[in-house]
């Protein structure tokens, strides 16, 4: 019976080994990675802070623009909803689907509760020739269920290296209408 049981454990453990071993030959699975929003609009930003341009920019409110020329003194500022769309956090692992092609990149995600609905981003030579970031306000939800908000907002932000940046905002508020919002920086050179 001893010798049953000593048996019986040693061929557990041999199992378990087994398996230890097999497991820790696998070769290393690189995680997903989505594009460096963060990383390369920091980067923008301390290129453009270094460049000191002078920016025509235009804001436009209910359809009245003003225009002014103006040199940027804080470009992580000025670009900070760029950065702040960020969708590369652990969290986000599974939500956005990916397409790759014709150098072109998409994230797309059809969770109405992310904020970020769609980056998309186009490259040639692996030099990023623009990126349009597209923002929608989730739905307002009270114990799970979803309520009619006050507003809806809908954003569309633009970037090109070294050109332009433009922010796009349409806003309806409930009893009051849609308002139109735009934002838009020409970087001189």
């Amino acid at each position: 019976m001893y010798w049953c049981r000593s048996r019986l454990t040693a061929v557990f453990t041999s199992g378990i080994m087994l398996v230890l071993c097999a497991s820790a030959c696998k070769p290393n699975v690189k995680e997903m990675n989505f594009f460096d929003l963060k990383g390369y609009f920091t980067a923008q930003a301390a290129k453009l802070h270094k460049l000191n341009p002078s920016v025509l920019k235009t804001v436009t409110e209910k359809g009245i623009s003003e225009s002014k020329k103006l040199k940027i003194g804080d470009w992580e500022r000025e670009l900070g909803l760029f950065i702040g769309s960020d969708i590369n956090v652990p969290a986000f692992k599974n939500s956005y689907k990916i397409i790759d092609e014709d150098n072109l990149l998409i994230y797309k995600t059809n969770d109405p509760k992310l904020k970020v609905r769609e980056i998309l981003i186009k490259k040639e030579k692996n030099k990023v020739k623009w990126i349009l970031i597209y923002y929608k306000t989730p739905p307002t939800r009270w114990m799970g269920v979803k309520v009619p908000s006050l507003d809806q907002t809908a954003e569309k932000l633009s970037y090109f290296p070294d050109s332009l940046y433009l922010i796009e905002k349409v806003q309806t508020v409930r009893f009051i209408g849609t308002n139109i919002y735009k934002i838009q920086g020409l970087i001189g050179k």
